[in-house]
């Protein structure tokens, strides 16, 4: 048994090299660099695990300040004592003190206690993470390269760099000026004939303008339009997907198991993206993922880029889950450096995971005073 002995909170400000646009707006940039919040929880055996916190304002309604407020003034106070290793209760006593309405309550601050806590157990039997789940799997984990821009000369450039480098896949955010979408998608399209090609929209469009939109998709050769509408219109998802044959993935639109069911019963997607962060945590990502699966769902894998800590944590699940198509998990693309000590653990489009017990992820204290940020 172990029991949990500290919690401590640490906001980062991480360095750029590239800005981030997605349609809702810039969620880093190279000025002010990027928000993450790492989370290390100690047991009684001094045993220490990690996990990360991505967030974006522009992207969910979780900010850097209530992340660090609900993991130190409401999670901490009631885990403090608790069973490391009894998941279900952790969970439960945190959504007590955080609960949900129609939308989780705080998934991301919950993500980095779940991930932590993962870890620090993993780490405690010195065992992978993925042994929890009783896997082996040595599937590679293939990442998509993400292009995010509003010029099509530019989209192009990326693309060659993305099939130079080895990718299988990538992933281009529309909507940062609709006007240029097709253009962008297409100019992707002839560089990169035969990448696995995902077009995500981050809920830019309303229902008429994305059934033309994905018209056009379809006849590119797009081979999944991600989450176009706003993420409370299932039904309007379900309409879409009637009116054109381009498989419509669901990502803003599902946080949660119920979350997954409900786009079932709707008919609102024929693919659900599942992400750590906005599931909060590994546990959740793991159930929405084996739900969805399981109804007969296709699944992608997705990312808030986050740093190697948050990759590498979704990297395990990824493998776990057996996803084959490229995942998006895009955090080397932007930041210029973080707190885990070691190079980026990407090789050839895919990431390396590291070998050792927990997620393998060694965390430097220098950086992690280089980079403090102001929680406040």
């Amino acid at each position: 048994m172990i029991r949990i002995s500290a919690i401590d909170v640490f906001p980062l400000r991480l360095p750029m090299k590239q800005s981030f646009r997605i349609s809702q707006g810039t969620v880093g940039a190279v000025s002010v660099g990027a928000p993450h919040v790492y989370v290390r929880i100690t047991g009684d055996n001094g045993v220490e695990g990690w996990g990360e916190a991505r967030p974006s304002p522009r992207w969910s309604y979780e900010t850097p300040e209530s992340v660090c407020s609900a993991v130190s003034n409401y999670m901490r106070p009631v885990l403090i004592g608790q069973r490391a290793d009894d998941l279900p209760a952790v969970h439960r006593m945190m959504n007590r003190e955080l609960a949900g309405s129609l939308h989780p309550g705080q998934p991301i601050a919950k993500a980095a206690v779940d991930t932590a806590l993962h870890d620090l157990i993993a780490r405690s039997y010195g065992l992978p993470v993925a042994a929890l789940w009783q896997s082996g799997s040595s599937l590679p984990v293939r990442l998509s390269y993400l292009i995010s821009t509003d010029s099509p000369e530019e989209a192009a450039r990326k693309a060659r760099e993305a099939v130079a480098e080895g990718y299988t896949g990538v992933d281009v955010k529309i909507g940062l000026n609709p006007a240029n979408d097709l253009d962008i998608v297409a100019a992707v399209k002839q560089e990169a004939p035969k990448l696995f090609f995902r077009v995500d929209a981050n809920q830019a469009y309303r229902l008429t303008q994305a059934v033309q939109l994905a018209k056009g998709l379809e006849r590119i050769g797009v081979d999944v339009l991600e989450q176009p509408l706003p993420a409370n219109q299932l039904h309007a998802h379900a309409e879409l997907r009637r009116k054109v044959s381009i498989p419509i993935a669901l990502d803003e639109s599902v946080w949660s198991p119920s979350g997954v069911l409900e786009a079932l019963r709707s008919e609102a997607c024929d693919i659900i993206v599942i992400k750590l962060t906005k599931m909060g945590g590994l546990r959740g990502a793991k159930l929405c993922g084996e739900l969805a699966r399981e109804s007969g769902l296709g699944l992608l894998g997705g990312g808030l880029t986050e740093s190697k800590l948050g990759l590498v944590a979704s990297a395990h699940l990824f493998r776990y889950l057996e996803l084959t198509d490229p995942v998006d998990l895009n955090g080397p693309m932007f930041l210029k450096d973080d707190a885990v000590e070691g190079d980026w653990p990407i090789r050839r489009g895919e990431v390396v995971l590291p070998e050792g017990p927990g997620i393998g992820c060694r965390i430097s204290e220098n950086k992690l005073q280089d980079y403090a940020a102001d929680a406040t």
